[in-house]
Order: C-alpha cells, then structure tokens, then sequence
C-alpha cells in the first residue's frame, strides 16, 4: 500500500485549494466584419494577427458565417491584420493594442496577396538567455530549413553520440512542446526526421528543469512547434533512403486537420532497416605477479534485420473557450527484430602463441510493443491566466527474446575440439498508470504553479534457459527465473516566478514519496525500498542592460535504475561474455549548479559544476582466474561533473549563419573494482569538445541551402571505460520547389569515418579495450511532398511521463 506523508498531501491541497488569488496582466479583444469588393460577407475568411516587429504569426481566428471575427486575449503590442479567403487578400492594418479594439469592416481584394502567399525572408537564428533555460529561436531561419532531427542535433551544446542526444556528457530527454517523446532514442530520430523543421518556432536547453517537471532525469530538450492559427488541412509524405553498408529506408506520412472546435494530428511512418556493426576486442588476463599470462582477440560481426511500424495521433478539442480536452497517443511496433551475430575468439597464451579459437554464432529474435496514451482536461477560469489540468496516463510495455547460440571450439591447428549450444527465451511485460493535477494562477506580480502527481508501476520478467548442451560452469544452475517489481510514487510541487525591471526570481520544491519492491520468485528474494525526498529548484537573472544578462541556476535531481537493469538476469553473447542485471541498484540523487553570463545575445558563457552521486554505472569486470568478462550495472561511489562552456552565434552574412560551441570539461568517477580486492577505483577525464555549425543560402530566392558541420571530442568517460578522440564533418545540401509543396535534400555523414572510438578499461588487473563501429559514414537521400493547405502549423504533442524513461 502506497504511504503518502500527511504533511504532503496537506501542504498540496492547501495550495491548490485555498491560496489567494491576484490580478492578471491585462489582454484585450479585436473585432471586426470580412466582406468582399461587392460588400457581401465572407463566411470563414482567415483573419491573422502578425507582430509588426519581423511579421511572424500571433494569432488567428476564422470569420462567422456573418463575417464577422473575434480575436481574444490579445496582449498590448504593435501589429498587423490581414483577411484572406481562397486567393483574395485585404490590405495589412496596423494595430496598436492598448483596449479593446473594433476595427470595422475588413475588405477582400481579388488583386490582394493571400497570407499564404506573403514570403516571410528568412531570418538568422537567435539565443536567448532565460533565468531557467537556454532558447534557441528558430522559426522562420535558415537552420528550420531541413526536419526536426537535423535542426535538433545541430542545436549548440547537444551532441549526437551514436545516436543519444547529449548534453554535458548526460543524455538529454527530449520534449514535444512540454510532452515528453515516449519512445527509444531510435524511434526518435525516426519520429523527428519525418517532422518539418519549418513547423518548428524554437528549442529549449533546460539544464536544470523546474519543480513542474519530475525530479527523475537530467537535461531537456523541450522542442516547441509554431502556433496553429489557420483552419483547414494539410498533409505530407516523406521518404529517405540511406547508404551505409546495407541500404535502409524510411516511408511515412502526416496528416493534419483544424476547425473551429478540433485540432487532429495523425503520422504514420514504416522504417525496413539492415545495419550493421562490428566491434573488435582484446582482453588482457593478469596474474597475481601482475603480468599478463594470456589474451583474448576477438571480432564481432553483428547484421541487424529490423522492421519498425511508428504511428501517431493527437486530438485537441475545444468544447468551449473556456475548456477544452486533449488526446495524445503513440504507438510502435517492431515485429521483426532478428540480431545475426558471428564472434571469431583466438585465445593466446603469454608468448602470443594461438592456444585455441572459438567461433560463437547466435542468433537472437525480439518482439517489442510500446503503446502510451495520454489524456488531458483543461479549464480557463474566467479570471485571465488562471488555470486547472487534469491529466491521466497508461502505458503498456511488451518485450520478447528468443536467443539460440552455438560455440564450436578448435585446437591451434584449426581442428575442431568440441561444441556448446544453449537456447534461452525472456520477456517482460510494464504497464504504468499515472494521473496528474495542475494548477496555474497569478498572485499579484508572481506567477504560481502547484501540482500533484501519482505513478504506479508494474513490471513482470521472465527468462527460461533452454537446451543447454556441452560442460558449461558459467551458466546459471537454475533453469528459470522470474522477477515482479513493483513502484508507487506519490508527488507534490509547488514553484513561483516573479519578475522585475531588471531582476527574476524563480523558486520551486517538489516532494517525492517512493515505494518499490522486488522479488525473485524463482530464488525467493526481495527487495524493497521506501523512501521521502525534496527536490528544491532556484533560478536568479539579472538583466545588465541590453541584451546583456547573467543568471545563476539551482536543482537537486534524481535518477532511478532503468526497469531492465533491475531484473537479476544473464544474457549471454558467448558462455565467457555476458551482461547481468542487478535488484540491489539503488536510485543516486545530484546537485547541479550554473553560472550563466550572456552579451549582446550572441556570447554565451556558462560555468557548470554537477556532483552526480552514486549514480548507476555501467561497468565491466573480467575475472582473471576463470577467464570471463561480464558487464553490469552498479551504484558508483561517487561522481562530479565541471567545466566552462561558451557558445558564438553570429550571422556572418545574410547567407551565413554560424554558431559555434566549445566546452573545456573535467569527468570523474568512482566505483568498487569487485574483481581488484573491492578497492575503489577512480576514473578522470579532462575533455575538450568543440561544435562547429554553418548553414548557408545558396540561391537568391532562398530554395537552396546547404550546411557543414564539424564536431570534434578529445575523450570521454562512459562508465568504467575511457573513449579516445571522435571528430565528425558532415555536409548536406536542400532544395525546395513546386512552390515550397517539395523538396529534395542529400546529406553526406562523418566523411573522415572518425565518430567511433577505443574505448579501454585500464586499472590494477583489469585491462579490455573494444571499439563499436557503427554505420556512421552514410549517404542519404530524402523527399518530402507537401499537400492541401501546407502552410498551416500543427497541434503535434507527445506524452510526458518520465516513468517511460526507464523501459
């Protein structure tokens, strides 16, 4: 039974129920009549807002069948107003929003430019420093020209390491305009590179993310779309094919509709993949005398066969203006995921003699289904500002594992000794519940958020060890196993951000009641862990004048084992190889400071320092006597993360966009060498990284544009091994035609073959070494085809449950 502490729920309640309630900054309401040149009304013209700064989109609304319009909300500004209706266009009006305004009658004029045809030049990207985040402003600029993927991984300080999206050495989640994208880093890249970067208005760094988020997790990448302001529908399909070693492609399609009351967003996308990787290894065997006594060399050939099915719906419907609903769901399927794998081992002795060769093949089946579903309640009070969220959440998690291996062994004169075969079959089923409450208000000058959230989870696994034929003493003496891990979480936050002239201030707490059990059915043992914690969050900016700023930034975070890493089982790559997970991981709890100094908006100077804690590692250990290696994962002794970070982005030209990112960095890390006498171990890296991204108009109509980017890694840490130097150049080309309805776009990927890297464990008598070489240097090819009214902006959203992190 879930225990939530009295003091919790009473400080929740009293916050969401019977706080004060203050004045909201003043908005204002446009009206006005469409009518075409012979004076009739035009039912369901287009009316927009634009800013008369640089004539970007505020909002939209569409005529009444009387013609006329109402434009709500609107804050006081500087504007534009224009009218459209299939190719007629009125006049722009400029505005000055200080009340309410009625503007009279709108008039469409055949000979008028429709909003769908006002070319808005494009713009070169800007920065903008926030007292808790880093915004990348995008819209309408010459890097929103390619899709989302290509626009996120050249994002300044977000690396791409073999496909996770880094930020400072920790993986960043990725958000969806505050709606967590629930799929793997895979499907991500999948999902992002079948969305237009032109949908996109900016991307957000959150180094530190507020109370309103969950405390689990590190950096975020909050990827936010422009506003959807015009009714009508639009769709896209999108192709790709890539050239590696085996060719992969990619077919998918977008859909979206909007009227009065609906919003509807639906993808779909298919992905035939065959990659391949190979990874050579050496492991060094040291005696007591600390000499090396023998070595393994080995060669592993691993051809991936994989079929991946991703759609995607999102369903916003406003039964009022005051209240409204929302349905987010995400689905992938991979029925086909067959892992062929061919390991050649030649055992030396001390004098480098061949003692003896292994030939392990395995093959391996996966079935994987990831189904979420989000439903969200929202309610404006008739108090601008004021706002409640009701959100519920099911996710519903499926894996299966087949594994048939075979080892034949050979003396050095290449003649077959004898042979080891073993079957295992695994599976694990999660189903996560979740319901949330969100309350928004203003109190006087501050703005206040409160919230209330409850996760349960429930994980099933099991593994059977099948057909073990031959003398094996490393596989386990059990031939099955099966493991229940349960988890309730009960959490309350409260945050509050005031702004002055020249100074912000915001401040959050959130409070985390956690219950999880484990149990091993098969070995009758289980663990469980009860725990209370507060996670404070704080954010200070100063404005130094214009454009100048200086903020200083705090939160105490946590991260939780990944469900997978819990379960007490072995997969096996051959009889001497194999990963095990552990019950007895802990979650590891982190301090994260900035110091942020930003010039003209286009210098940007960070001082970070990060203690990690005991977070879970993932470690390697080879036991020299018997000869093994096993990888696993383990709570570190500690952790810290420092360095100084500063990023350039300046417009060198009209046609030339640079942004440039450089960060010095100090990694280390401490852990118990189990297999060295449990001394502990420390791990120090001191880093360069450096990112370097130009992006160019070739053409003077703008349809033509081409980027180079340069990255460039000095050495890296990932748990017990340290990574040599990666450098990646990459050069892509776009060219939009039909009327922007398509485009073509080829991209030539790390060209100097240098993104994968050694990686070597080297301490007391430890000493492995192994590089993964994926399928890094590519050629791709991508189309996209535009249909309908193509230039409207989707409602596209994406689950956010961090529970989902952990699959």
């Amino acid at each position: 039974m879930t225990y939530i502490p009295e003091s919790v729920m009473r400080t929740t309640i009293l916050l969401l129920v019977l706080l004060p309630l203050g004045l909201l900054a003043q908005t204002y309401e446009v009206t006005g009549t469409v009518k075409d040149g012979q004076g009739a009304a035009v039912a369901f013209a287009n009316v927009f807002i634009l800013k008369a700064s640089d004539s970007s989109i505020v909002q939209g609304t569409s005529a009444r069948e009387d013609g006329r319009f109402v434009l709500t909300n609107v804050l006081p500004d500087l504007y534009l107003l224009k009218a459209s209706y299939f190719g007629s266009g009125s006049k722009m009006r400029a505005l000055d929003i200080s009340r309410d305004v009625n503007i009279g009658t709108i008039i469409l004029d055949n000979n008028g430019s429709d909003l769908d045809e006002v070319i808005v030049t494009a713009r070169q990207p800007t920065l903008e420093q926030k007292a808790d985040r880093l915004v990348f402003h995008v819209e309408n600029t010459i890097v929103s020209q390619g899709n989302t993927w290509d626009l996120i991984r050249n994002t300044p300080g977000v690396v791409n390491v073999q496909g996770s999206l880094q930020i400072r050495g920790q993986e960043a989640t990725v958000y969806l305009n505050d709606r967590k994208i629930q799929l793997s880093p895979t499907e991500v890249q999948d999902l992002l590179e079948g969305l237009s970067g032109s949908s996109i208005a900016s991307v957000e760094l959150i180094q530190n993310p507020p109370a309103r988020y969950d405390s689990e997790g590190g950096p975020i990448l909050n990827i936010v779309t422009s506003r959807a302001v015009t009714p009508g529908y639009k769709g896209s399909l999108q192709g790709s094919f890539t050239q590696g070693v085996f060719p992969k492609y990619q077919v998918g399609s977008s859909h979206y509709f909007k009227n009065d009351k609906l919003n509807l967003f639906t993808n779909y996308s298919i992905s035939p993949r065959k990659e391949f990787d190979d990874v050579p290894s050496t492991i060094n065997f040291i005696n007591t005398s600390d000499d090396i006594f023998a070595r393994w060399e080995s060669q592993l050939d691993r051809v991936t066969d994989k079929l991946t099915h991703n759609a995607n719906l999102t369903a916003d419907y406003d039964f009022d203006k005051r209240n409204s609903i929302n349905l987010t769901s995400n689905f992938s399927y991979t029925p086909e995921d067959r892992v062929n794998n061919r390991l050649v081992m030649e055992a030396l002795d001390a004098s480098q003699n061949l003692d003896s060769t292994l030939v392990t093949t395995s093959l391996i089946d996966n079935q994987t289904l990831n189904l979420a579903t989000d439903l969200t309640y929202e309610h404006r009070f008739d108090k601008a500002g004021r706002v409640v969220k009701v959100n519920g959440h099911f996710t519903r998690y499926d894996d299966t594992q087949d594994q048939d291996g075979s080892t034949d062994y050979f003396d050095p004169s290449g003649m077959f000794t004898r042979n080891f075969t073993f079957q295992t079959d695994a599976g694990q089923d999660i189903k996560i519940y979740t319901g949330q409450l969100d309350y928004f208000d203003l109190l006087g000058e501050v703005n206040f958020e409160a919230g209330f959230k409850q996760s349960v989870i429930r994980s099933s696994s099991r593994i059977d060890y099948l057909a073990v034929n031959g003398s094996q003493s490393n596989f386990p003496d059990a031939s099955t196993d099966n493991y229940e891990y349960s988890e309730d979480i009960s959490a309350g936050y409260v945050s509050f951000l005031r702004n002055w002239e020249k100074w912000s201030v915001k401040a959050g707490l959130r409070a985390e009641q956690t219950r999880a059990e484990g149990n091993s059915i098969t070995l009758s043992e289980t663990i469980i862990q009860d725990y209370f914690e507060l996670f404070p969050s704080f954010y200070l900016m100063r404005n130094l004048g214009e454009e100048n700023s200086m903020s200083f930034n705090y939160s105490r975070k946590l991260r939780r084992p990944n469900y997978r890493d819990l379960n007490p089982f072995r997969y096996y790559f051959n009889e001497y190889d194999f990963a095990s997970g552990n019950p007895n991981l802990r979650p590891s709890f982190s301090h994260n400071f900035n110091l942020n100094l930003s010039l003209k908006n286009t210098y940007f100077i960070d001082l970070y320092y990060r203690d990690n804690g005991k977070y879970v590692m993932d470690l390697s250990f080879q036991d020299n006597q018997r000869q093994i290696l096993r990888q696993e994962r383990q709570n570190g002794l500690g952790s810290i993360s420092y360095g100084l970070d500063l990023i350039v982005n300046e417009s060198i030209t009209n046609a030339w966009y640079l942004f440039a990112y450089g960060s010095l960095f100090v990694e280390e890390e401490k852990f118990l060498g189990v297999e060295s006498g449990n001394v502990p171990i420390t791990n120090r890296v001191e880093g360069v990284f450096l990112q370097v991204g130009n992006f160019f108009t070739l053409s003077g109509d703008g349809t033509f544009t081409g980027e180079a980017s340069f990255t460039y890694l000095s050495s890296f840490l990932t748990g017990s091994y340290i990574q040599d130097a990666t450098a990646t150049l990459n050069l892509g080309v776009k060219k939009t035609f039909w009327d922007n309805r398509a485009s073509v776009s080829v991209a030539f990927e790390d060209i100097l073959n240098r993104s994968n890297a050694l990686r070597t464990t080297r301490y007391l008598n430890q000493f492995n070494s192994y590089t993964k070489n994926e399928e890094t240097q590519i050629l791709r090819v991508g189309f996209t085809y535009n249909f309908g009214n193509f230039r409207l902006t989707d409602n596209q959203r994406d689950v956010n449950k961090t529970e989902r992190d952990r699959l």
